[in-house]
Parts: structure tokens; sequence; C-alpha cells
């Protein structure tokens, strides 16, 4: 990596970490805030779920339009920073709303609500598609991208696990009073605003290293775009049947800890362990990465999660045997997460030289869609379990459940996972033809035609 690279590296990485705080807290404790601390009536609480449940399913269409009208941006800032900085400010103020307690508790609230969420969804999305889509704008380098996304990642995983873990306990500490949520809404806005500046004054794109001469792309020609890029089509694939495994196990995880395990409070534990996982494979993701193809990477990632969900098989009450499942499981979780956001990075190249359009914005765009639907359809499967199981029945959670039922709560949290999370890398193997041979040729062809600048690679 020269100067610019690292410099780059540093301040787009840093970007992420409010960011990731700021949309932690509202995915894992706005339902929380709506149920327990404002008390809404349950026809009102209800109404309100089935808005989450609509806007969500909007939101994850929405994301491809998103990424056209990022790609379709002129200004001399370039095409990502001005929609970055304008979803961050727009979305924040939005956001605020969500945690503001305006003393309604009719069905007002859901009208208010409703809006409000719908337009934070809208500008987080844009920003978030323009974030990620700047990463492989900087560099053409497949292991300089590797390093950015790896500590961009880190970043993102410092964010969120601080807020996960801190949310519960500085609200109480708080008071736990519609006021004190809001306090704890604002500064993690606050703090999504000052780290997405390092991004935006810190960054340096490359703009020499790609034409700037490039036509818009029309909404018919979007459509083209996205299903006639068969590398990205299939990573697609793959991608959503590993997102399904993996949030489905995330999702149930704190049910297998209480009744499986049989102490809901240790699921603070298998957190921790989780975050020092993540953590640690992100940060060994490079040195790993210089020793290993990348099919060799995602082979060897998939045998550990195959042997973490092997030893949590066997572990239930045995915390030891826990932590070293999760340690497995989310070591080789956290690898492969990384590898499909290179993988994706390449379709980029690839589109721009089988049908002639660069789309970074566009493409990077599917990411957020299939981390949406993977929620949407792990979410269902464990709605189901948990009736299956005897956990929910009625309005009041079961205390405990019988052997026929942990095992359920097993199945649906280890066995249909690894399933998936198989079926995804048989996918990969089988239809994945980006190798660096082929991206390096692919590069070279590009440089040939005029549409990148592979000499200006390295200025600075």
């Amino acid at each position: 990596m020269n100067k610019l690279d690292r410099r780059n590296m540093i301040f787009f990485g840093l970007g992420t970490v409010g960011r990731d705080m700021f949309y932690a807290f509202e995915a894992n404790a706005l339902i929380y805030y709506l149920s327990n601390v404002l008390n809404l009536p349950i026809g009102v609480y209800l109404a309100t779920s089935l808005v989450f449940t609509v806007l969500r399913i909007f939101d994850a269409l929405n994301d491809p339009f998103m990424g056209l009208l990022i790609d379709n941006s002129r200004s001399k800032y370039g095409k990502f920073k001005p929609p970055m900085l304008l979803g961050a400010i727009v979305g924040a103020m939005f956001y605020l709303v969500l945690f503001t307690d305006f003393g309604i508790r009719n069905y007002w609230f859901v009208v208010i609500f409703g809006g409000a969420y719908l337009l934070w969804d809208i500008f987080y999305g844009l920003n978030d598609i323009a974030y990620w889509s700047m990463l492989p704008s900087l560099s053409l380098d497949q292991k300089v991208r590797e390093k950015m996304g790896a500590f961009a990642r880190i970043c993102a995983n410092v964010g969120m696990f601080a807020i996960m873990v801190g949310w519960m306990p500085i609200t109480n500490a708080l008071g736990n009073t519609p006021g004190a949520w809001f306090t704890v809404a604002l500064t993690v806005t606050v703090l999504m605003i000052l780290f997405q500046l390092f991004t935006v004054f810190g960054v340096k794109e490359k703009f020499q290293m790609f034409r700037q001469d490039e036509e818009k792309t029309s909404l018919r020609e979007m459509w083209h775009i996205l299903t006639h890029n068969d590398q990205l089509l299939w990573t697609t694939l793959s991608m959503s049947l590993f997102m399904i495994g993996y949030m489905t196990t995330t999702t149930i995880s704190p049910y297998y800890m209480q009744y499986v395990f049989g102490n809901a409070d240790m699921y603070a534990v298998l957190a921790a362990v989780v975050g020092v996982a993540q953590l640690s494979a992100l940060g060994i993701f490079s040195s790993v990465s210089k020793r290993l193809s990348r099919e060799n990477f995602y082979l060897y990632s998939t045998i550990l999660v195959a042997a973490g969900y092997g030893v949590f098989m066997f572990a239930d009450g045995n915390l030891p045997l826990i932590v070293v499942a999760a340690l497995l499981l989310f070591v080789g979780q956290a690898f492969i997460q990384l590898l499909m956001l290179m993988f994706l990075s390449d379709t980029i190249e690839y589109g721009q030289w089988k049908l002639g359009r660069r789309n970074e914005s566009l493409t990077l765009s599917v990411q957020p869609l299939i981390n949406k639907i993977g929620g949407a359809i792990s979410m269902g499967f464990v709605s189901i379990s948990l009736v299956w199981a005897g956990i929910k029945t009625g309005d009041v959670a079961a205390v405990s459940i019988d052997d026929g039922g942990k095992l359920i709560v097993k199945l649906v949290m280890l066995i249909i996972p690894l399933l998936f999370i198989v079926a995804g890398y048989l996918i990969y193997r089988s239809k994945y033809k980006i190798d660096k041979k082929m991206y390096d040729n692919i590069l070279a062809e590009l440089h040939e035609r005029g549409e990148l600048h592979l000499d200006k690679e390295f200025d600075v």
C-alpha cells in the first residue's frame, strides 16, 4: 500500500464507527423502546409493528434505485460524498423523530412514526450505499481492497458492539425514560455525523483512474445491468443463502441460551465472544489472505463454520464448549462476509468489462438488499420455531420447554443454517469464475479500451 492508500484506508474505515452505532441502536433497541418505554396500547403497537414489516420490504426493493441515483450523480466532489453526506444529515433528522415522545398514544402515532421511519430508511439507505460503493473506487488492487475492507469492517464492528453492549445499561442508568432514550439517540446521531466527516474530508478519491464522461444509466438500463451481470447474480444468490443461515443463527441465539443452555443472562457472554471472534478474524484477514487463494480461503472458512455448528450440537449447558463453538463459527463467518464483499466488488469491473458501464453503487446496492431479505426470511424461521418449540403460546412466553422443544431450537439454530451456508459455498464454487488471473485480464482489457487508467492507480 502506498501513502495515499493507507490514508484512505484509515479515514474510510473511521467513517463507519458512528454509522454502525447509529444503525445498531435502531435495529436492536427501537422495538424495545416502543413496547417497554413508551408503553403503547396493544392495538397501536401491533399497527406500528405492521408498519415496520411493510416498510422493510419497501426498503429492500428501494435499494437499487438509490444505487442508480448515486451512479448518476455528477459533481466536482465526486459521486459518493455528496449523497453520503446528504443521507447522513437528513436521515439523522428523521431518526431523532423516531425517539421523540410527542405524548401521542393513539393511531396518529402510527402515522407520524411510519412517515418518519420511511424517510429515515430512504436517506440512511442513500448514505449506506454511497459509503460502501466508494470502496471499490479507492483501488483496483485486490489485496489493497481487502485491507481497506477489513479495516472498515473492524471499525463497523467496534461501533456496533459498543452500542449492543451499552444501550441497555446506559438507558437504565439515565432512568429508562423517553427523555433518556432521546439523549442516547442524539448522542449516537452526533457521533455518526462526526465520524462520517472523517471520510468526507479525509478520503481522497482517485478520479483519474476512471472515465468521467460515462453516460447516465436509465431505469430501463438498470434492470439490464442487474440481470445480465451473471457473476453479480451468482454472488447475490450465494450471499443470500449465507446471510439467511447466519442471521437465523444470530436471531435465535438468545432463545438457545435461555431454553437450551438454561440461563438467558449468559447471552451477554455469547455476544462478547462473538464480538471478539469477529474482530480477531478481521484483524488477521489480510495476513491469511496473503497465504491463501480466495477459493481456498472460502473453503477453509466454511469448514470452520461447520466445525462450530458441530461443537454447538453437543454443547447444551457446557459454557466452555459454547465458547469454543462460537469462536469457530464466528471467525469463519467474519472471513466469509468480508470475502463476499470482495467478490461483490470484483463484479463491478466484470460488469464494466461485459456491459460497458461501471455502476459501482447499483452493484453494491445488492449488499443491503441481501441483508434485509436474509433478515426477513430468518425472522420467519425463528417466529415459526418459537411456536413449534412451545416457547410462544399466546401472550406469554414459556418459562421452560421440553426436550422436543430444545431439539427444535437446535435444529433451527444449527442444522438449517448450516445447510444454507454450505449451499451458498457450493454455488460460489461452481459458478463464480472471477479468480485473480481473470480479474487481472479484465483490468488490462479495460485499460486498453480506455475505460480504466491503470497507470494512474498509484498517483499520489
